[in-house]
């Protein structure tokens, strides 16, 4: 149909001009410029007629059949969201609104507030892993001792000089001797950032490193225990001993290892310094505040101090075992204690762990003498260049203390 509509429009449009050239011949009073645009007219009106007509024969496809052959071109700004294997690391902590109605919520200090708002809180992301530290689940058998050391992000120098005195992973006399230091993050966010650098850099360095993403706080250090009882018990399960303590102790290690290789790890283990008879502190200036919203009771069970902790495989299980049912409690040392009670297994005291430092008998002594150091197992607190100091000291072949041990030790 298409060809007919240009056949015929063709032949009018030359027949017609035809006619008109003849015209022009005849009356020559006709200009040039009137037959060219009517020329012009005759071929706009021809090619409208085939816009009109010569058109009709085009079949529409239908909108459905449209979208099904749509072809689907993914954005170049569209972001796909990352697949996550395992789900059951993330925080999935909510704030717990429902304590702000407790009596005096409002007066308590903040830090206790989250503490409430967050005490449900268990399951952290891990930043930082060792697990490899005791060889595998059952190669750990192997690790007669493991030093399980709680460390702020940024006490480095403390970390350093435990690595190279007291911590040093080596053997004692056939006794393989394992580290691993506990830590969270900053509260300060561009502190955190640069931090996280640094204990990636020893991560990688000495393999020493567990952090989880909490904020390293006092209140949150029973979280470090919680967690650490649970990678123990993934990675280290046979792991016969452990010190449990701070960054700024010092172990006596070669006493340790010969007080511990008198006992066996598979029975009832957990000594220290024994805190007995005490119950909350509710004067709210104080570090260890615990108002009555955390707890009603007056009394605490038996615990031994924080600072210095040496407990055997089979109570670190039992700890481990009764931990995921207590409610967390902002005084680690103390959340041990209700761990071990459920149990109904008791804390020991033993002389060498001094949690609260060294007593000299008179003040004209130094406390700093390394013969107060020598028969003890653990002393709190030092600080990085203390410690080294004391390590050096401690093993002089020739330190003589001879009276002013016995002194010290009648005292």
């Amino acid at each position: 149909m298409k060809t007919d509509w240009f056949v015929l429009l063709g032949r009018s449009a030359h027949g017609f001009v035809y006619f008109l050239c003849s015209y022009e011949t005849v009356n020559m009073r006709l200009s040039f410029i009137k037959l060219e645009a009517i020329i012009l007219l005759i071929l706009g009106l021809a090619g409208l007629l085939f816009i009109i007509y010569g058109g009709e024969d085009r079949t529409e496809p239908s909108s459905v059949h449209k979208e099904e052959h749509k072809p689907t071109i993914q954005s170049l700004l569209t972001v796909v969201p990352p697949k996550v294997k395992k789900l059951e690391w993330l925080p999935g902590c909510q704030e717990n609104k429902s304590v702000e109605s407790i009596v005096d919520f409002s007066k308590l200090p903040e830090h206790i507030k989250d503490f409430l708002r967050y005490r449900h809180c268990r399951s952290f992301p891990q930043i930082l892993n060792a697990p490899d530290k005791c060889g595998g689940p059952a190669a750990s058998k192997n690790v007669f001792l493991l030093l399980a050391i709680k460390s702020s992000p940024g006490n480095y120098e403390r970390r350093a000089v435990i690595r190279q005195t007291w911590g040093e992973e080596t053997s004692y006399k056939g006794a393989h001797v394992k580290r691993i230091f506990l830590s969270g993050t900053s509260k300060n966010e561009r502190e955190d950032r640069h931090l996280r650098h640094l204990l990636q850099i020893e991560s990688q360095t000495y393999g020493d490193i567990l952090q989880w993403d909490f904020h390293d706080t006092f209140f949150n250090l029973t979280l470090k225990q919680f967690l650490f009882h649970v990678w123990l018990d993934d990675n280290c399960p046979g792991a016969n001993y452990i010190f449990n303590g701070d960054d700024d102790v010092f172990v006596n290690t070669f006493n340790v290892i010969t007080y511990l290789q008198s006992n066996e790890p598979d029975k009832h283990l957990f000594v220290g310094q024994l805190i007995a008879n005490v119950g909350p502190i509710r004067e709210a200036g104080s570090k260890y505040y615990v108002p009555v919203q955390v707890t009603a009771s007056d009394s605490y069970p038996m615990y031994c101090g924080g600072g210095g902790i040496l407990m055997s495989k089979y109570t670190a299980h039992v700890i481990y075992n009764n931990s995921h049912d207590i409610q967390l409690f902002p005084i680690d040392d103390v959340y041990l204690g209700m761990c071990l009670a459920k149990s109904k297994l008791v804390p020991a005291s033993h002389m060498g762990m001094r949690t609260v430092g060294v007593h000299v008998p008179s003040a004209k002594l130094d406390s700093f003498n390394p013969c107060y150091y020598r028969e003890l197992l653990m002393v709190h607190r030092f600080i990085p260049y203390q410690m080294l100091v004391m390590w050096k000291a401690i093993q002089d072949p020739h330190l003589d203390c001879g009276q002013k041990l016995a002194i010290y030790l009648g005292t």
